[in-house]
């Protein structure tokens, strides 16, 4: 892609930004280091000082990078976004050592859009067609805008630490049954919705569940149950009598996986999912 006017002086911003940097190594160059290494850190390249600061993401690349500065515990670099319509709007992306992406926007001085997420500086930088930040937003490297998924800066995105911001993924959930531990029946769960997905969350976890706790359908024990031929039908798109397949069987995403949700499922999902 080629630079449009408007961002050629984010060229200009990284030689100023060399200056802070050296006094800021000044700084610490008298504090002592230590390094850890685990599975996830030593893949990620993250190292830390004992007295607090943070030397974060090793990668030559991301030094490379046009605006790249570092603070305590995050990293700062230029990035932008380009519409056809009002062209590039640009910002400072700031990465923290948990994961939350943050950008400072600075299409005019009056901006108020300051520690705002991927997905809302997108919508702000007014960008046709789909919502997607990971492919939207770019970051200059070598003169070239690089989209952000394809920059070493992408695997250190974390679910959690962003509060799951950004849009939901269209995935379709097919019918689920949970068992009444009472009268022992079965009782459909119809998650289509960000709601309904939370309701059958719950019961899943409730290992006390009877039927008269389902949320939408006023039933109790003496109820009958579904017949057996009934319970074939699960709702995929694909096939009626379908018994699992990639289009009705999600394996997680944020509409079935919750932030304030601290079972494992969702915990887990949170902290490695991709974005």
């Amino acid at each position: 892609m080629e630079i449009s006017a408007s961002t050629k002086y984010l060229l200009d911003l990284n030689s100023e930004r060399h200056g802070e940097e050296d006094e800021m190594h000044a700084q610490l160059g008298g504090l002592q280091q230590e390094t850890f290494s685990n599975t996830e850190g030593s893949s990620r390249g993250r190292e830390r000082v004992v007295n607090g600061s943070e030397t974060l993401f090793a990668e030559e690349k991301i030094k490379e990078m046009v605006g790249y500065a570092k603070g305590s515990d995050y990293i700062e670099v230029r990035c932008g976004c380009t519409s056809k319509r009002y062209g590039d709007t640009t910002a400072t992306l700031r990465v923290h050592a948990n994961g939350q992406f943050l950008l400072f926007c600075d299409c005019t001085s009056a901006c108020v859009q300051k520690n705002v997420t991927p997905h809302e500086f997108e919508k702000h930088s007014d960008k046709e067609g789909r919502r997607r930040w990971q492919s939207n937003i770019w970051v200059l490297m070598k003169n070239k805008k690089v989209p952000l998924w394809r920059t070493p800066l992408f695997k250190y995105y974390n679910h959690l630490a962003n509060g799951a911001s950004g849009t939901v993924k269209k995935k379709f959930h097919r019918d689920e049954f949970i068992t009444c531990f009472r009268c022992n029946k079965q009782r459909r769960f119809r998650p289509r919705s960000n709601d309904q997905c939370r309701s059958y969350h719950d019961a899943l976890l409730n290992k006390a569940w009877k039927c008269a706790d389902h949320p939408y359908n006023k039933i109790s024990c003496e109820n009958k149950e579904e017949r057996a031929s009934r319970k074939k039908a699960r709702g995929c798109p694909r096939t009626g009598s379908c018994k699992g397949c990639t289009s009705c069987v999600c394996v997680g995403c944020l509409m079935c996986r919750f932030v304030d949700c601290s079972c494992r499922t969702c915990v887990d999902f949170m902290q490695n999912a991709e974005p």
